[in-house]
């Protein structure tokens, strides 16, 4: 598709959610390459602000920057207050937070944070953003999964749990919203090499790391053709072997001994 009717099908606006780095201002570097107008939300104010600057000079785009507690019960609120006046034709939603380690380690109060930001905001947004998509008869929704939410996943249990939601989120809203021109998307994204990746200091495995860029564009190329999809041919190939030939016992065992592997 070319930049001019991606434009005319997903824009002018684009909001990306949990854009300050990684896989989200690769999402935002890309969409302003094809020529959409961003609305950058995230919690910390000044990479947004270095993020929105570079985009300006480089797309020649508009870029509003809106630091926004994807977690808080003021969501809602917040994000019609953000996209007042604005025509958003794009959702991207990848914001996440993950605990690392045995479930029972973390307190209750850190679980549920991490269904407010992975589940409650892509649910909040999706409605919010999705509506006005419906009405106009075009518009896109991309919700960040992971291969991890494909089965249980040890020592990242709660994450794993939200981004299963998400994928069977996308994958519902993909049939029901196709007939009213919005098309939604999961990418189910495997280890890819972000800050917060590397903060978590994992250990070297066989997995393979795909960079952030890579992902996004694969992603946005997909958008429309399938309910959801997997970046990276290595990704693509071990999501088929876990799904289509592992009995699910056995990928559940597979997945918790490379967490645990992966984190000491």
């Amino acid at each position: 598709m070319s930049s001019s009717s991606f434009r005319e099908k997903y824009g002018p606006w684009a909001l990306v959610a949990g854009a300050s780095e990684g896989i989200g201002a690769a999402f935002a570097h890309e969409l302003a390459a094809r020529g959409l107008h961003l609305v950058l939300m995230a919690r910390r104010l000044a990479p947004l602000e270095a993020l929105a600057a570079e985009l300006r000079a480089a797309h020649g785009v508009e870029v509003r920057v809106a630091p926004v507690d994807l977690g808080a019960p003021t969501l809602l609120d917040d994000v019609r207050r953000e996209v007042a006046g604005l025509e958003v034709g794009l959702l991207v939603y990848n914001a996440a937070l993950s605990l690392i380690g045995p479930f029972l380690d973390h307190p209750l109060s850190e679980k549920l944070r991490v269904l407010d930001v992975n589940c409650r905001g892509p649910l909040v947004l999706s409605d919010e953003l999705g509506r006005p998509m419906a009405a106009r008869g075009r518009g896109g929704i991309i919700l960040m999964s992971s291969l991890a939410g494909t089965q249980g996943t040890a020592y990242v249990a709660t994450y794993a749990a939200t981004k299963a939601f998400n994928l069977v989120l996308a994958e519902g809203l993909w049939y029901e919203l196709r007939e009213r021109g919005v098309d939604v998307l999961a990418c189910r994204a495997g280890a890819t090499r972000t800050p917060a990746f590397e903060s978590s200091k994992p250990k070297p495995g066989p997995a393979p790391i795909m960079d952030a860029r890579p992902v996004a564009v694969e992603a946005l190329d997909a958008l429309g053709k399938a309910p959801s999809m997997v970046p990276g041919v290595l990704n693509r190939a071990a999501a088929f072997f876990m799904q289509h030939v592992m009995p699910r016992k056995a990928a559940v065992a597979t997945m918790g001994a490379s967490t645990r592997k992966m984190y000491g």
